[in-house]
């Protein structure tokens, strides 16, 4: 048992099994808590258990159910695991060890490589300090003292960070047993209460997530209150592990990667290719059905355009620049990491009036980034890829109205590919704080342009999480996000109001009144990266992707080669209605042929023998039925030809 005192004057909300009970002035009683109980939200703040309360303060207990909770028990693990590290390689140095969303990570420099058997070992040691129910306790120390106890440590990251802290910040550790760490907090009371975690893997990483930097050894692991929720969770993680794109796009052959080409440059192979060419005439049909006109603007641009738009000095890391940045005697020119002020160039082409807008404008763009190697992820992050951009230039009354069209777009078009539902809303917003200078603009027309934004989002009943300092650099955004298989979370769809670009590159509209006005700016995107948005279809459809967007979407079997010439013409009638069909006339056996072409996920398997041959029908296969069935040919032609049209999951 855990025990949580509460002091005269102040409240307690308890969770337990038994519900939640309110305690009010409670200075006789010692509130004697359960070990699911891991931490506290003191004035809203969480906190480790043994936070003293003063007179009024307020206390709500958290359980593992809260994700906060599930944030504190997870970040005593990954203290174990640096206990533990240090206990078997005291020449490892400890640089920072986070709880995520599904575990904990802690990044190490040493020159042991931890192999799976490390970790083996690094979880024996683990389990011997959650036996040996450490109490672990905070304490703060002045600057000098912090740096002193860190330099006597041998803890050189843990001094840099020491000196990075703001002069008045509060710097505090946490002991558990032998071992201290620099550390805001909070933890839990003691190790013992950490009964089931797992070492899962470990990777690279760079100190501070720059590549200038010395390279770390990552090690990742989960925990939970109990083995079962564990092995759950385990198991969980093996199926998701079946259905990463990483591995499903590359047995099926929709896309792979070459060395010597480079992380983050994926090559599509025919199958990947045909389903980015089908979304993209899907969603070019779809925006052009709502007004949008077509733009094809150039993969490059010199220094100056960027330097209009801001991207030169808010982005310049992010992009691959050809030539040399800093000799301004010399053109210098950079690959796009957005269309938008190649885009505007439309609107500037020749003088425009209010009857122009809404000016609708979309592309297919092909983009660059430069992205950290350790952030490349198949096809969900790229240094190249493509996407659905546009931009929308408007009149100051038409930004509701526009925005809610760019909003159904999207959301029409990601219920159409099956992603929708897994979705959620972010609104990302600027941090007026934000110490490296991110943003363009002043206070007041940030709060112009969020609480603009903030209007339409409710007036749209959007339900949305606030996301601060995840703003771009010229304005707020709704970002769409998207899981995949492991938890990971990434933007998929954006949609953003700026106030500031328009004015920048000089556009203007002559307005009905005669009088030069400025007008808005919307960017967007409708189905977001393409590369990004199949990884996710590959996940959610485990490959079996809808029929419409299958790669081949019928595979034509004859018994025998005498059946051979009669399904070749099954084929021809099949691509003569627009269905992607192919025959496999092979040598192998029946049965073979249709394990490989359901293992290829193909939505049908036609079998053609005597009967179908005489009568006119067809022996159907297809991912819905366990069993075949028969039908007539048109019957079947009929209803395919219906499935494909209607774009059906």
């Amino acid at each position: 048992m855990a025990e949580f005192r509460i002091l005269r004057g102040s409240q307690a909300k308890v969770y337990s099994a038994e519900g939640a009970v309110t305690v009010y002035d409670a200075a006789q009683a010692v509130g004697l808590i359960s070990r699911e109980v891991l931490a506290a939200k003191v004035n809203g703040e969480v906190v480790a258990l043994s936070y003293p309360l003063g007179d009024g303060m307020t206390a709500e207990l958290l359980t593992f159910a809260e994700p906060e909770g599930a944030r504190v028990f997870r970040h005593t693990a990954s203290h174990i695991l640096a206990q533990a590290v240090k206990r078997l390689f005291p020449e490892a140095r400890l640089t920072i060890g986070p709880a995520i969303d599904d575990g904990f990570y802690y990044d190490f420099d040493s020159e042991v490589s931890f192999t799976p058997e490390v970790l083996t070992q690094l979880e024996a040691e683990m389990k011997k300090i959650v036996k040996e129910n450490l109490r672990i306790e905070r304490f703060e120390l002045p600057r000098e003292e912090a740096i002193a106890l860190m330099r006597e440590a041998g803890e050189p990251y843990k001094v840099e960070l020491i000196e990075a802290l703001p002069e008045d910040a509060v710097i505090s550790f946490y002991r558990q047993g032998e071992f201290t760490d620099l550390c805001a907090g909070p933890h839990l009371f003691s190790t013992g209460a950490v009964k089931a975690f797992k070492l899962t893997s470990c990777t690279g990483a760079y100190w501070r997530g720059d590549s200038k930097n010395k390279m770390l050894q990552r090690v990742y692991g989960t925990a939970f209150p109990s083995k079962d929720e564990l092995n759950a969770h385990l198991t969980a993680l093996e199926e998701a592990r079946k259905r990463d794109h990483n591995k499903i796009g590359r047995d099926l052959e929709y896309f792979t990667t070459v060395d010597v080409i480079g992380q983050g440059l994926p090559i599509l192979l025919p199958k990947g290719a045909k389903v980015i060419q089908l979304l993209q005439r899907f969603v070019e049909d779809e925006e052009a059905r709502r007004g949008y006109l077509l733009t094809k603007t150039p993969y490059m641009a010199k220094r100056e355009l960027y330097k209009i738009s801001g991207h030169w000095d808010h982005y310049l890391d992010g992009m691959f620049v050809l030539g040399d940045p800093d000799d301004e005697t010399k053109e210098c020119f950079a690959l796009r990491p957005m269309t938008c002020p190649f885009q505007y160039q439309v609107f500037l082409n020749r003088k425009r009036s209010y009857r122009d807008l809404p000016m609708r404008l979309g592309e297919t763009s092909t983009l660059f980034r430069n992205e950290e190697s350790g952030e490349m992820h198949g096809l969900i992050r790229l240094r190249q890829f493509t996407i659905s951009e546009g931009h929308l230039i408007l009149r100051p009354e038409q930004r509701e109205e526009e925005f809610r069209g760019c909003l159904d777009l999207a959301k029409y078009v990601l219920d159409t590919v099956g992603l929708l539902e897994n979705c959620t809303f972010r609104f990302s917003q600027w941090d007026p704080a934000n110490p490296k200078n991110k943003y363009e603009g002043t206070p007041e027309q940030w709060e112009e342009a969020q609480s603009l934004m903030a209007k339409i989002l409710d007036d749209l009943d959007v339900k949305y999480t606030v996301g601060i300092d995840e703003a771009a650099f010229y304005g707020p955004k709704l970002d769409i996000q998207y899981k995949n298989v492991f938890g990971k979370e990434d933007t998929i769809v954006t949609i953003q109001i700026d106030l500031l670009l328009a004015k920048q590159f000089g556009m203007e509209y002559t307005d009905s009144d005669n009088t030069q006005k400025t007008p808005y700016i919307i960017h967007r995107t409708s189905l977001g990266c393409y590369e990004r948005t199949l990884a996710y279809m590959l996940e959610t459809f485990a490959g079996a992707l809808p029929t419409w967007l299958a790669p081949n979407q019928v595979t034509v079997l004859p018994l025998n080669d005498a059946f051979a010439d009669y399904a070749s013409g099954v084929v021809d009638r099949l691509a003569a209605m627009g269905v992607r069909a192919e025959l496999d006339a092979s040598n192998e056996t029946l049965g073979y042929r249709i394990r490989r072409a359901k293992l290829e996920k193909t939505p049908y398997i036609l079998v053609i023998g005597e009967n179908e041959m005489t009568n006119g029908t067809l022996t159907v296969n297809d991912r819905k039925h366990e069993k075949p069935y028969t039908m007539s040919a048109d019957e079947f032609l009929a209803a395919l030809r219906e499935e494909i049209d209607s774009r059906r999951r």
